[in-house]
């Protein structure tokens, strides 16, 4: 596995906290690309670094994580080569992966605690992707 990048906000940051003290559990690499503190800050400011990480192979897969989840996964979306998911529940984070391929995992850290976001990124992280018809879908995403 290559290094996994992260991302949040600062109503993202303690969740991101626990996130890099689950994956040093694991063994895994990471980078974190801010921010770095609870002080008030600007998603798309960390959205895009790890966006472009990921996309230039330097970070997979990403981790991000802002309040409702919806501003980051927005930001990120918008590059062409990002399938960030939206996950709440262990279930649709693995229909992310197993349908669609998801390279960035997106938590709403103000509405999941850390016993539903292990299970979360334990469901991301195990799942494969399904490929077949799927891939046909995702290969029409980008904007061409």
């Amino acid at each position: 596995m290559k290094t996994i990048g992260l991302a949040s906000d600062h109503a993202g940051f303690e969740l991101k906290q626990y996130v890099k003290k689950w994956l040093e559990a694991k063994g895994w690499e990471y980078k974190d690309f801010g921010t770095y503190s609870t002080a008030s800050c600007d998603y798309p400011d960390y959205a895009h670094p790890l966006a472009l990480a990921v996309e230039n192979g330097e970070c997979y897969p990403g981790i991000a994580i802002c309040g409702s989840g919806e501003g980051i996964s927005m930001t990120l979306n918008k590059h062409q080569g990002i399938r960030a998911a939206l996950c709440w529940i262990p279930e649709i984070a693995h229909l992310a992966r197993q349908h669609n391929d998801a390279n960035v995992l997106v938590m709403p850290g103000r509405f999941i605690d850390e016993n539903m976001a292990d299970k979360i990124m334990t469901e991301f992280f195990t799942t494969d992707f399904e490929g077949g018809r799927h891939q046909a879908r995702i290969d029409k995403m980008p904007v061409r």
